[in-house]
């Protein structure tokens, strides 16, 4: 089959000529029918998070239809729609017993240490394919797997009520989700931050106060309109000092910051007044849990999250242009999210 996969620290992916992989009895063979481009790639590319084994198939959001089943999987059939859950855990340790299963003491994420969906077949535990409702295409059944379900994950780390105020720093992909999200979670009022009028025009069709922080400063403006009590959430998707540091200016009395961007470059607090005398707290937000994707899809089936704006953008599975679309990434470039949809299939069928 053919996988785009990571040969090497900034070295352009690579189209390969790879095995289809085999399947054992509580596994699934899955034929990808859509991949999200997503803004870890072009991390791992990068080198800021390390990738093995090298050569890998990156691509971590997935949907797509299952090939072939185990003999002892009993809860899926051949012709399924499914997205996929990307860390592969034991569920057998504590923390898969406590429902923590993003620490697994032998979790693996497909698409960073295993082989993931930039490929035409992905074979994953059936434990980790999640049915995918008709009325979800499979492009946007796709970006529920990484982009909403870590916003989905963030939010419930913040301990977000009704009646509460959230800015969300960064409105790609994730941040489109966090918006709709907050709103469901029950935020009066939700601040989209980016510098991006595209993007920011999406947020605000989903009832968000659009910010462009090119323009004007985003914490005094957010202050501003809160008459200056700051938010009571702040959640930070970009991954960069900068807007951490924004994130953490912004939040009111007892408010709560979560850091969901990644990053390698370090977040400086000022203790007393950003942090202690205002008690508010950073908390750090890593992935999402396997239990939370059921309901993140119910949400999406209901129309409660919209994802029919989330891709901008649809390409074939071409190493060329991939790394086109990771290249931008890592500008931070205007649109929403790219899927790789293959060449041969209609991403909706």
């Amino acid at each position: 089959m053919k996988a785009v996969q990571f040969i090497g620290v900034n070295q352009p992916l690579k189209m390969r000529e790879i095995p289809i992989p085999e399947i054992g009895a509580r596994d699934v063979l899955v034929r990808v029918k859509a991949a999200g481009v997503c803004h870890s790639d072009a991390h791992y590319r990068a080198g800021i998070s390390p990738v093995h084994p090298v050569p890998l198939t990156l691509g971590h959001e997935v949907a797509g239809v299952v090939e072939r089943i185990g003999v002892e999987v009993g809860n899926l059939n051949p012709g399924g729609r499914v997205c996929l859950h990307y860390n592969l855990s034991c569920g057998d340790c504590y923390r898969c017993a406590t429902g923590n299963d993003q620490f697994c003491e032998k979790v693996s994420m497909i698409g960073h240490y295993t082989d993931g969906g930039y490929a035409e077949y992905i074979a994953v535990p059936a434990r980790n394919a999640i049915p995918l409702p008709d009325e979800i295409p499979f492009e946007q059944g796709a970006t529920l797997m990484c982009a909403s379900a870590t916003a989905f994950h963030a939010l419930k780390k913040s301990r977000l009520k009704g009646g509460e105020t959230v800015a969300i720093f960064g409105a790609g992909g994730l941040g489109q989700s966090a918006v709709q999200l907050a709103r469901a979670f029950g935020a009066v009022e939700v601040f989209a931050v980016d510098i991006h009028d595209e993007k920011l025009n999406l947020a605000a069709q989903y009832d968000a106060i659009p910010i462009n922080a090119g323009n004007v400063d985003a914490v005094g403006e957010i202050k501003r309109l809160t008459n200056g009590k700051g938010v009571d959430v702040a959640v930070e998707m970009i991954g960069l000092p900068k807007t951490m540091k924004q994130a953490l200016q912004t939040a009111g009395v007892m408010g709560r910051v979560v850091i969901v961007g990644l990053s390698n470059q370090s977040l400086e607090v000022q203790t007393y007044t950003e942090l202690l005398g205002r008690e508010v707290e950073i908390i750090g937000s890593n992935d999402h849990l396997l239990q939370e994707l059921p309901i993140l899809v119910d949400l999406a089936r209901r129309g409660i999250l919209d994802t029919s704006r989330i891709v901008s953008k649809t390409i074939p599975l071409d190493a060329d242009e991939i790394n086109a679309a990771l290249d931008d990434l890592e500008k931070f470039g205007g649109g929403v999210r790219t899927v790789i949809v293959p060449a041969s299939d209609s991403a909706s069928a």
